[in-house]
């Protein structure tokens, strides 16, 4: 695990949502944090940072949160993005996996000419809950010859362990709810 600076200030701009998208899950809202201008300027800089030193040729983020967040991370490294999207969203060839998360199943896409053979891929999104949409991002990448240089996530929902399914990659959340 890569340590984050000291990021508990997060925990203003997050508004929980009870029993959304269905009972019992209460959803992490970022909205507040994306409209507060040094909120969210200082969460890309601090998503970005424990990667600095590191070559990062892409930025995979997860529709459609992980966007927002991943492309401005993908600034930040003078890398291209990769828009990692829900099946039937992306128009040409593409590569899919399925995945399994906290309350049910879907299908991740990707251009099949996103990620060259050799290419080194930074993952983003905004949570990290069970694992299974990150573990299905990297899977993509790998399997198009593309190199995970690490993870990094705005949320981590440790108490579901999404962290175990992404086999000891370097990995940052800035805020982690346990």
């Amino acid at each position: 695990m890569v340590p984050a600076a000291d990021t508990g200030w997060l925990k203003d701009h997050i508004r929980d949502i009870p029993d959304f998208p269905q009972p019992g899950v209460v959803f992490k809202d970022i909205t507040p944090l994306l409209a507060d201008t040094g909120a969210f300027r200082s969460t890309i800089d601090a998503l970005a940072a424990p990667f600095a030193e590191r070559s990062v040729d892409k930025v995979l983020a997860v529709e459609a949160r992980g966007f927002i967040v991943g492309a401005p991370v993908a600034y930040r490294f003078g890398a291209g993005f990769v828009p990692c999207r829900k099946a039937g969203k992306l128009p040409w060839q593409v590569e899919k996996e399925e995945y399994v998360l906290e309350y049910g199943s879907d299908l991740l896409e990707i251009h099949q000419d996103a990620v060259a053979p050799g290419e080194r891929v930074l993952v983003v999104d905004d949570v990290l809950a069970t694992g299974g949409t990150a573990a299905a991002a990297a899977t993509l990448v790998e399997r198009l010859g593309g190199v995970v240089v690490g993870f990094a996530f705005v949320i981590e929902l440790a108490f579901l362990g999404g962290r175990s399914k992404l086999g000891g990659r370097e990995l940052v959340s800035l805020l982690a709810y346990e």
